[in-house]
């Protein structure tokens, strides 16, 4: 069923708030996917707080123009093509959801990212999918920071019970 040009208008004016509002978008080929698995992975991208949309594919490049992507590559935009905005967590939210989810479902397929200007390929959103969380992160750094003070406490308690048993 085609869309009429007010639908169509409808459309690309929300694709062009979400490019403006997002700080990263994952480019998926759900082609193949039950609609019971595109439910689902709906729904765990909801839960992260991405959204994922399907539209036409000259609508998602319009949009992303207008938000100051000049050209996204032909091989980003093979076949049927959703596109998942998320606004909270950069790139490795939305991609490390689609990543996993495409292990389970051989059908659906990375297509690619946009991420701060760029337009990444396959090879670099995968590799950004494996990166930990922003919260992963800061939870090691604070590990980090505390480990040597950590040790120097136990060294300290280890002193003062030798010097309680020589006593």
């Amino acid at each position: 069923m085609s869309q009429t040009k007010g639908e169509k208008e409808q459309v690309l004016s929300d694709l062009q708030n979400q490019f403006k509002s997002a700080k990263a978008v994952v480019f998926a080929d759900y082609q193949g996917l039950s609609v019971k698995d595109l439910k689902n992975l709906r729904t765990k991208l909801r839960e992260a707080g991405v959204s994922f949309n399907v539209a036409k594919k000259t609508l998602i490049k319009l949009a992303a123009k207008d938000s100051g992507y000049d050209e996204i590559p032909d091989s980003v935009m093979e076949g049927p093509v959703g596109a998942a905005f998320s606004s909270q967590e950069e790139v490795a939210g939305a991609a490390k959801i689609i990543n996993d989810f495409a292990k389970k479902n051989k059908a659906l397929k990375l297509r690619g990212s946009l991420f701060e200007g760029k337009i990444l390929s396959v090879v670099e959103t995968k590799q950004l999918a494996v990166l930990p969380s922003k919260q992963e992160l800061l939870t090691k750094l604070v590990y980090l920071f505390n480990a040597p003070i950590s040790g120097f406490a136990r060294v300290i308690q280890a002193i003062a019970d030798k010097q309680g048993q020589a006593a």
